[in-house]
């Protein structure tokens, strides 16, 4: 018996304890290290983690060469050279192999396995390389218990952030929800369920195989949650943007108490993975009592991994005499002999132990060192089922009652076996299952417990597959409602890259999944939507179904009266009206009124073509979406009695209008932001809205008749001047060049007098004049334009006598323009002296056009002749 020693490590074996917080690579370097050797076991503190790097190291050196070892399940090749294990199921003294680590060292400090991890501190060694992983926290023992070993601490790759609370409707997307209770977690999932379109699941107890496909559901981006317990803290790696405490307190097989610093920093470093930052915070609402918060020393110490070290290792006696069940129990509540160890709190191993061996009708027959050995052996069954030391000692003793006589009979095991496989039942009643057979996979694979050992391992495995996948779609369909994820995606940035269809039969699809149908041009929802969803299914109808409602229009009015067109401010079919469109709410909201010649249909045929017109136009008027924005925020009280001036002007004057007529003096210099937020540029010369110089915008507001002016159907940068420019061009001499253009050349010269040097017998700065070149402008016509910014150039610079190369540049200087300046050719438009557009207008704007006539609009034409027949 080692009362509280330490195992001498191998004179040629190099202990490198690996430190620091999570996302520092530190289980990445362990797997590069072990495959570097010949051979090499790993200890972890999850079965799950111990599956998820098995699978890694097969897919590096094959499956032929990879063990998995865990107190369920045992892959073992014949040929098996790197062991990926539990920490309770790896050798306690290394097995012989050249490189050996143990994960997530600092669970020595842990109440009920503490012990297992100091044992295996102490005593794991390879032969030439061993590797300690974990917490900072852990470094004073290190260098206390192993002073030889090499300590090296690692850097966080990325930053962790506090991001305060918020409620569950609010959390960003790739966030991990996590809980302490399995009550907790499924109420969080629920609601996200029936509010965010569903999470994965992800739990301790569930089986690898669970585990795997709940993740894969968050990893593909089928959902954007995950609800979670804090097993997610050891190792599991996840795409996790930001971390949610649902509890920030946990019973921890004692009492219920609040988490410490470090376990909540283990916890929320599972936010950002390598080089992407991550936030952590709580959750906010719905919650009694006092707000979930962290305090500012909690934060403080997550953000910038600083603990309290850890003072004491847990530790209890690995090897015990066997002599008698009172040696045995004395052996393991013995108190360690070194400092820095202390003896471990009594887990639940121990516990049943000590329940049982009161029980003269169990131990009766324990009299020898072997019995008393393979009793201990069978009280070391953990306790999947979570129900207590009182429950899992009648389990233990029931179990014992058949292996004090030898081996259980396989077809006990079997029937057991077949019992707990069945796939029927709620999650609640599958997860107990599940449980059942984690105990029986554990008891298949002790070497002498059960016969026909092998075969009743695989039906364990099989039972446990199935009721997996069970478990899985039970989850799923509890958790998930992929309707409403893909309709909470839709809802975001990427709408538009949501596959949605309409189906010839009406049906709305989103990404193959139904949300409702078309009765008409009205959208009706499914109606085997839950109340939950209606009004997302709603929201998400509106957000999607303009375009198919336009689509369909398209189709109707093409099949009853053909190709349409808009000009002067009549929708035609070739030259005959088939609608007015008169002045709306707004000039960028026209009402259409259909001619007079189509009344004569029946009247439910002539609602169902007046809407379909008027879907039809909505869609032709999308190019004027900036102007709408103008005159929606012109109507806003928040904008201020200047800024509203200003955009009134804008609207009317088609989204270009002088600097002098703007009232830029009288718009507070805070109200900017909000004006560049519109699209509006303050210029040198003009205040316009770029988005309206584009052909398409300048197109149809002539077709409306809302700008007579011609229009460029290209919108060169520079053209021919004339006394009548059309719209979005400016004079520049004897050419003309669009507004924004003459605003690019501004900026520039600016940039180039702000970059001049200062001083005296410095004559003025130099102007580029190939950017106008570029454009097409002639020297003359630059000159021109420049000089109505008020930039002018001076008197070329000669050479000296004798001195050859390049002309110098011509020296410019600047004085702002006159307020009330104005060319005196001028052209960015008909204007009107007044905000409101009120007076007469100047004197250098050009002549007004007199409307054009709208058609006759008293003749009916040859086309609605099949109409006007079915009404």
């Amino acid at each position: 018996m080692s009362v509280g020693t330490v195992s001498p490590p191998h004179s040629d074996s190099r202990i490198r304890a690996i430190l620091g917080p999570t996302n520092t690579g530190k289980t990445h370097l362990a797997i590069e290290r072990m495959c570097g050797h010949s051979s090499g076991a790993i200890g972890f503190p999850l079965r799950l983690l111990a599956r998820e790097v098995y699978d890694k190291v097969c897919r590096l050196k094959g499956e032929a060469q990879c063990a998995l070892i865990t107190g369920e399940e045992r892959i073992e090749p014949p040929t098996a050279r790197y062991y990926l294990c539990t920490a309770e199921a790896m050798p306690r003294d290394g097995g012989g192999k050249a490189f050996v680590a143990l994960d997530e060292a600092q669970l020595g400090a842990d109440r009920e396995r503490g012990h297992i991890f100091t044992d295996r501190l102490l005593n794991a060694r390879g032969r030439e390389e061993t590797m300690l992983l974990g917490s900072a926290t852990l470094e004073p023992m290190v260098r206390q218990l192993l002073p030889g070993a090499q300590v090296e601490e690692r850097p966080r790759f990325s930053t962790l952030t506090h991001a305060g609370s918020a409620k569950l409707s609010r959390l960003p997307p790739r966030s991990a929800i996590v809980a302490f209770s399995i009550e907790q977690v499924y109420q969080v999932a629920e609601l996200l369920r029936r509010f965010r379109g569903g999470a994965a699941v992800v739990m301790g107890a569930l089986s690898p195989q669970t585990r795997n496909r709940q993740v894969e559901l968050f990893q593909s981006g089928e959902v954007d949650y995950i609800v979670a317990t804090d097993a997610i803290g050891m190792g599991l790696n996840l795409d996790v943007r930001h971390v949610a405490f649902a509890a920030l307190s946990k019973f921890d097989g004692v009492r219920q108490r609040r988490l410490t610093p470090s376990e909540m920093a283990q916890i929320a470093g599972r936010a950002g993975r390598h080089q992407t930052d991550g936030t952590f915070g709580t959750l906010s609402g719905n919650r009694r009592g006092a707000p979930l918060e962290l305090t500012e020393d909690e934060i403080y110490a997550i953000e910038n991994h600083t603990f309290a070290p850890i003072t004491k290792l847990y530790w209890r006696e690995p090897e015990p005499r066997f002599d008698t069940l009172d040696v045995l129990i004395g052996d393991l509540e013995a108190k360690p002999r070194r400092e820095g160890l202390a003896p471990a709190p009594e887990a639940i191993d121990l516990a049943v132990l000590k329940r049982l061996a009161e029980q003269d009708d169990v131990v009766r027959d324990v009299t020898t060192a072997g019995q008393v050995r393979r009793f201990w052996e069978a009280c070391q069954l953990p306790d999947f089922r979570q129900q207590g030391a009182d429950a899992h000692a009648r389990f233990v003793a029931r179990l014992w009652s058949d292996l004090k006589g030898g081996h259980i009979g396989a077809d006990f095991v079997a029937a057991r076996i077949s019992e707990l496989g069945n796939t029927a039942g709620d999650i609640d009643t599958l997860q107990g299952r599940l449980s059942g057979i984690r105990s029986w996979a554990y008891i298949c694979q002790r070497p002498d417990w059960v016969l026909a050992r092998d075969e009743m391992d695989a039906r364990a495995r099989a039972a446990e597959a199935k009721l997996s996948d069970a478990l899985h779609q039970k989850l799923t369909e509890r958790f998930v409602n992929r309707r409403t994820s893909v309709l909470m995606k839709g809802m975001g940035k990427d709408a538009g890259l949501l596959r949605v269809e309409l189906k010839d039969d009406g049906q709305v699809t989103v990404e193959g999944h139904a949300i409702g149908h078309l009765e008409g041009f009205r959208f009706v929802v499914d109606a085997e939507a839950s109340s939950e969803e209606r009004k997302l299914m709603l929201a998400a109808a509106e957000k999607h179904m303009a375009h198919l409602l336009a689509q369909k229009a398209q189709k109707l009015v093409a099949d009853e009266l053909g190709d349409l067109r808009i000009e002067h401010g009549q929708v035609l079919r070739g030259e005959q009206p088939v609608a007015v469109l008169e002045k709306g709410k707004s000039p960028s909201r026209p009402r259409l009124v259909m001619a007079k010649e189509l009344g004569q249909l029946d009247p439910a045929h002539r609602t169902r073509l007046q809407e379909a017109l008027e879907l039809w136009l909505e869609e032709q008027l999308a190019p004027l979406a900036p102007l709408r924005a103008l005159e929606d925020a012109a109507t806003d009280p928040e904008a201020g009695t200047e800024v509203r001036a200003l955009l009134l002007t804008l609207a009317d004057r088609n989204g270009t209008t002088r600097r002098e007529d703007a009232g830029l003096a009288h718009v507070p210099k805070e109200k900017r932001p909000f004006l560049r937020r519109l699209g509006v540029t303050i210029g040198s010369l003009d205040v316009f809205v770029p988005a309206l110089l584009k052909p398409a915008p300048r197109r149809l507001l002539n077709q409306l008749g809302l700008d007579p002016r011609p229009v460029r159907e290209a919108m060169e940068a520079v053209i021919e001047g004339g006394k009548r420019l059309p719209a979005g061009y400016r004079h520049a001499g004897k050419q003309a060049i669009r507004i924004d253009m003459a605003e690019k050349l501004f900026r520039a010269a600016h940039d180039q007098r702000a970059r001049a040097p200062q001083g005296e017998g410095v004559r003025g700065f130099a102007v580029d004049t190939a950017l106008g070149t570029s454009m097409g402008l002639l020297p003359e016509s630059f000159r021109s334009l420049m000089k109505d910014a008020g930039f002018r150039p001076g008197q070329p610079v000669d050479l000296a006598e004798g001195m050859f190369g390049p002309p110098c540049p011509v020296p410019w200087t600047w004085r702002a323009p006159r307020k009330d300046f104005v060319p005196a050719r001028g052209g960015s438009g008909p204007r009107k002296s007044g905000p409101k557009g009120k007076g007469k207008p100047h004197k250098n704007a050009p002549p007004r056009r007199p409307p054009e006539p709208r058609g006759d609009g008293g003749k009916a034409f040859a086309g609605l002749a099949d109409l006007l027949k079915k009404g």
